[in-house]
C-alpha cells in the first residue's frame, strides 16, 4: 500500500466548481499538496466537483457518509468554508461540522471542525486570518532569485513567500488506534456552507505536514559539474536557496592575509549548502538544468547523516545551535566597539547575527539596494553592529571574522560554542590611533545609505566622516529626504554624516559639492545616464562649483579624471579644491600628476562611490589633519582637505615628511635647489610590498618586499634642481594592485598629497605639453557644447540662470580656462 493514498469521492460529489464565483480558481483533478496526493473532480462546467453543504451553494445541510474501508494512521481533508462567519462579525471557532470516524471494530471517534481552527475560508482568505490547526493547500515557496516582474523587484529580496490557499485548507485527523481500519466517515454539517474537495489516507506514523525548522545540508556533486541552474526540492517539506560553499581549507582561511576583509569569490563548484526541513517520508530531489541528478529520503538522511548516490552525496552538517549574545570590545578599555562581524560554521555555512543577512541580497548584484547594515566582500557577508549582537551560532567549531577599519587588528579565528553557551566576548586591539595624531578619516563619496545607516557603517569601519551624496540617475532622484543643509553628528560625536550632493554630467564630468547649505540645481544635466532622457544641457560643472563656494562649501573632482573634459577647466580656473581617487589605476594616477606638473596645488582625497552592498564605506578613505587648536567638526575637516595635509588610504597608514615638514606644506629652498631629507613609513594590517617616493610623477626612491609586509620605511636624501613636488605612495609589488574583495576589486594602496618645494621664490611649476593637453580638453568641451549637447530651442524656455544668451553662459567657464592657461604660458617666459 502507498504511504499516502487519495480517496475517490466522485460518487459523493454534489456541487460544481462554480460555487467559487470567480474569487479564485480552485485546483481540480489529480493534485499534489505538500507532497500528498488528492483526487478532486474535473471542475468542468456543469460537472459535479466537490462535496458541498449549505443552501448558499445550492446544497442541503443533510449529513453524508463516505465509505472508506481502508486502514489509516492519518486522514487528511482538503476542505474550505464558502462563507466566513468571522468576516460577518461572528466569533472565531464557530463549529462548521462534525466529522465522525467509524472503525471496523465498531469504535468511533468524532472531531469538531471549527472555522479558523480545523477549516478556513480559502476562496478569499483575508490577511491575518490564518487558521490555527490547518494549512493552506500551497506550501511556502521561494521567489525566482534572478528574474521576475518589475513590480516584485523589491519583494524578491524577501526570498520566500508564505503559502496561501488556492482553493482549500488541509487538516489531518490522527487515528488514536494507529492503523486500525476505517469503515466510513460521516460528515455532519452545522449552519456554515463548506465543501470537501478531497480526502487522503496516510499510512505512516508521522505528521503529514512539515513543522520542523530547517537544518544545514551539504550536497556534493560526484561528477565534474558546477552549481549553476541548480534546484533542490523537498516534496513534503521545503528548502532554502542553495549557495556554493567556499573553496578553501580551514588553515588557509584562518591565516588569510585579508582577514577582516572578506574572501575571494572563487567557490567550490562541486559543493553547495542548503537548509532543508521535511517529514520523515519526504524526498529530496536535486535537479540541474531541469534534470534530476540525485534523490534521497529525508528521514533516512537525518538518521544516517550521510547518503551517497551515484551522482550526488548528501550530508547533514547541522550540529545544533545556541542563541548566543556576542559582545565585541576594545582590548584596552573593555568598551563595546562598533565593528563589522562574520560567523560561519567549520563547513563554511554563514550564520548572521539576528536582523542581518547571511547572504546579503542573496549574493546578487545590488545597485541602489543597500539593506540591513550589511556588506558583502567576495563571498563573505558581514553585519555592522554597535559592539553587541545576538543570534544563532552552531555548536562546536565556529569561525569568526571581525574588523573595524584600518586602525584595529582584525581577528579571524576558530572558537568553540559549547552546548548551552549563551555569551561570547571578542576583543579587538587598536594598533594605531590616528585621531590622537589629529588625522581624521572620511569617505568623500557615498550613495544610497540613510543618515542613520551611514552612522552605523561609519562607526563599524572606524570612519569619522561620511559624505552622503544626493544625486540623479536618469529619472531617479536619490537621498532627497536626507538633505538638511547641516552636519548630523552621532550622539557621542564619534561620527559625522553630511548629506550633500554629487552633480553629474555624462560627458563634461562629475562634481562633488561638500557642505552645501542649500541644494544646487539642476543636480544633473544633458540626458542619460546622469540626467533624464530628453533633458537639456542647462549648466556646466564650473557654475556648480561657483555656487558651492558661495555657500562656503568644498569642491571635489571625484574619480579623477573621468568623465574627462571639464576637470581641466575647473583646475585651470582654481574652482577645484581637491581631487579624488577611488581605484588603483596607473592612468588615473598619471592624470593627477599631469595637473601637479603644471603647477596646480591639488590635495588628494579618497572615496568609495559606494552604490551597492558589496562596498564598505571607507574602504578608500581620506585622512585629513586638523591642528590641535581646532576641534573636530565637519567644517574643520573640509578646511583640512583644502590645506592639503591629507593622504588616501585603502589599508596602509602613511607618514611622510620632507625636511621635517608635513604633507601639503611648501618648502622654501634658496637659489635653484639643493637636497632635501625625506622620511616615509607605511604600516598596515593588510600586506604591502612597495613604498615609493614620487617626484613630479617619477619614482626617485623606493623599498620593496616581494612577500608582503606590514611595515616599510624610507629615509633618504633627494636632489632638487628647481621647483618640484614630492609624494609618498605604497601598494603591491612594483606599485601594482593587490586587490580588496569589494565589488570593484580595488587595490590595496595609499598615496599622500604632495609636499611642494619652491626654489628661490614663490612656488611655480609649468609643463607645456600638459598645458596643451588641458587646452585640447577645453577645446573639446566647447565643441561638444556648441555641436552635440542637448538643448531647448532658443526662445522656448526660461533658464534657471536668467542669462539672455544660454550658449554664451555655457561657454564662459571654458573661455575663462583658456585665458588662464594662456596667461601661465606667457609667464613661462618670465624667469622663476
Amino acid at each position: 500500500m502507498k504511504d499516502y493514498q487519495a480517496v475517490d469521492l466522485s460518487k459523493a460529489y454534489n456541487v460544481t466548481a462554480d460555487i467559487y464565483k470567480n474569487e479564485t480558481e480552485p485546483p481540480v483533478g489529480n493534485q499534489v499538496f505538500h507532497g500528498l496526493p488528492f483526487k478532486i473532480g474535473s471542475g468542468l462546467p456543469d460537472t459535479k466537483t466537490f462535496i458541498g453543504f449549505g443552501s448558499e451553494i445550492k446544497c442541503s445541510f443533510d449529513p453524508i457518509t463516505i465509505n472508506i474501508n481502508s486502514p489509516a494512521v492519518n486522514v487528511i481533508f482538503a476542505h474550505s468554508v464558502m462563507k466566513s462567519k468571522i468576516l460577518e462579525g461572528g466569533l472565531v471557532g464557530v463549529p462548521v461540522a462534525t466529522y465522525k470516524f467509524l472503525r471496523d471494530d465498531g469504535t468511533e471517534e468524532t472531531a469538531v471542525i471549527r472555522e479558523r481552527f480545523e477549516i478556513g475560508y480559502a476562496p478569499r482568505m483575508p490577511w491575518g486570518q490564518y487558521p490555527f490547526l490547518c494549512v493552506p493547500d500551497q506550501k511556502p515557496s521561494l521567489w525566482d532569485r534572478k528574474a521576475g516582474d518589475w513590480g516584485s523587484a523589491g519583494r524578491r529580496q524577501t526570498e520566500a513567500e508564505q503559502g496561501w490557499p488556492k482553493g482549500y485548507f488541509l487538516w489531518s485527523w490522527h487515528n488514536s488506534k494507529n492503523a486500525a481500519n476505517i469503515s466510513s466517515i460521516t460528515i455532519i454539517p452545522e449552519q456554515t456552507p463548506f465543501v470537501i474537495a478531497g480526502i487522503t489516507l496516510g499510512q505512516l506514523q508521522e505528521d503529514p505536514f512539515c513543522r520542523w525548522a530547517a537544518r544545514d545540508v551539504k550536497i556534493d556533486f560526484l561528477e565534474q559539474s558546477n552549481n549553476a541552474d541548480l534546484d533542490v526540492e523537498v516534496d513534503r517539506g521545503y528548502s532554502t536557496y542553495s549557495y556554493p560553499l567556499p573553496d578553501q581549507n580551514k588553515e588557509k582561511f584562518l591565516n588569510d592575509s585579508h582577514r577582516g576583509w572578506g574572501q575571494s569569490n572563487p567557490v567550490n563548484p562541486q559543493s553547495i549548502h542548503v537548509g532543508i526541513a521535511g517529514t520523515p517520508s519526504a524526498t529530496i530531489t536535486v535537479r540541474k538544468d531541469g534534470k534530476t541528478i540525485g534523490t534521497t529520503n529525508w528521514g533516512q538522511l537525518e538518521e544516517k547523516e550521510t547518503i551517497k548516490t551515484p551522482k550526488v552525496r548528501f550530508e547533514v552538517i547541522d550540529t545544533g545551535r545556541n542563541w548566543v549574545h556576542t559582545k565585541v570590545v576594545d582590548e584596552k578599555t573593555g568598551a563595546p566597539l562598533p565593528c563589522r562581524i562574520h560567523f560561519r560554521s567549520s563547513k563554511g555555512v554563514p550564520y548572521a547575527p539576528h536582523g542581518h543577512h547571511a547572504h546579503v541580497n542573496s549574493n546578487l548584484e545590488s545597485w541602489h539596494t543597500d539593506v540591513g547594515g550589511d556588506v558583502r566582500l567576495g563571498n563573505m557577508s558581514y553585519a555592522y553592529i554597535d559592539g553587541n549582537c545576538q543570534g544563532w551560532l552552531p555548536r562546536g567549531e565556529v569561525h569568526v571574522d571581525v574588523a573595524r577599519g584600518y586602525e584595529y587588528e582584525p581577528i579571524r579565528e576558530s572558537i568553540n560554542i559549547e552546548p548551552g553557551q549563551r555569551e561570547l566576548t571578542l576583543k579587538l586591539r587598536r594598533w594605531i590611533n590616528m585621531n590622537e595624531e589629529r588625522y581624521f578619516s572620511g569617505d568623500t563619496h557615498v550613495h544610497f545609505l540613510s543618515t542613520q545607516g551611514a552612522h552605523l557603517e561609519a562607526q563599524g569601519e572606524g570612519l569619522n566622516v561620511v559624505n552622503l551624496l544626493l544625486s540623479q540617475w536618469g529619472s531617479l532622484f536619490t537621498n532627497t529626504e536626507e538633505f538638511t543643509g547641516a552636519e548630523n553628528v552621532a550622539p557621542g560625536g564619534e561620527s559625522i554624516v553630511y548629506a550633500t550632493q554629487e552633480n553629474r554630467q555624462h560627458f563634461l564630468g562629475h562634481l562633488t559639492l561638500l557642505g552645501l547649505k542649500k541644494p544646487v540645481m539642476p543636480w544633473c544635466s544633458d540626458g542619460p545616464s546622469e540626467a533624464e532622457l530628453g533633458g537639456n544641457l542647462e549648466t556646466t560643472l564650473s557654475y556648480w562649483a561657483d555656487e558651492c563656494h558661495r555657500q562656503g562649501g568644498t569642491v571635489i573632482i571625484p574619480h579623477i579624471p573621468n568623465p574627462n573634459c571639464e576637470p581641466a577647466a575647473l583646475i585651470a580656473t582654481d574652482r577645484a579644491d581637491a581631487v579624488e581617487f577611488l581605484i588603483h589605476s596607473e592612468y588615473n594616477h598619471l592624470e593627477y600628476y599631469r595637473y601637479l606638473n603644471c603647477g596646480y596645488k591639488l590635495p588628494l582625497v579618497g572615496g568609495t562611490d559606494k552604490m551597492s552592498s558589496d562596498v564598505p564605506v571607507g574602504i578608500y578613505r581620506t585622512y585629513a589633519y586638523i591642528p590641535p587648536d581646532q576641534e573636530f567638526n565637519y567644517n574643520n575637516w573640509c578646511k583640512a582637505l583644502k590645506t592639503g595635509n591629507t593622504f588616501l588610504s585603502a589599508g596602509p597608514i602613511l607618514h611622510f615628511t620632507v625636511n621635517g615638514q608635513a604633507i601639503g606644506d611648501t618648502i622654501q629652498l634658496s637659489g635653484n635647489g639643493g637636497t632635501v631629507h625625506v622620511e616615509a613609513t607605511a604600516a598596515s594590517t593588510l600586506p604591502i610590498h612597495t613604498l615609493e617616493i614620487v617626484q613630479q610623477g617619477k619614482v626617485v626612491a623606493s623599498t620593496q618586499d616581494k612577500t608582503g609586509r606590514q611595515y616599510l620605511s624610507i629615509k633618504t636624501e633627494i636632489k632638487v634642481d628647481g621647483h618640484s613636488w614630492l609624494a609618498a605612495r605604497c601598494a603591491g609589488p612594483n606599485y601594482t594592485s593587490i586587490k580588496h574583495h569589494d565589488g570593484w576589486g580595488r587595490g590595496i594602496m595609499a598615496h599622500t598629497s604632495p609636499v611642494y618645494i619652491a626654489c628661490g621664490g614663490p612656488y611655480w611649476l609649468f609643463d607645456l605639453e600638459n598645458a596643451q593637453y588641458m587646452l585640447s580638453l577645453i577645446e573639446g568641451g566647447l565643441a561638444y557644447i556648441k555641436n552635440r549637447s542637448w538643448k531647448h530651442k532658443a526662445g522656448t524656455v526660461t533658464h534657471h540662470h536668467h542669462a539672455e544668451d544660454h550658449d554664451k553662459f555655457l561657454e564662459e567657464p571654458y573661455l575663462q580656462a583658456q585665458k588662464a592657461i594662456h596667461r601661465r604660458m606667457h609667464e613661462l617666459n618670465i624667469p622663476h
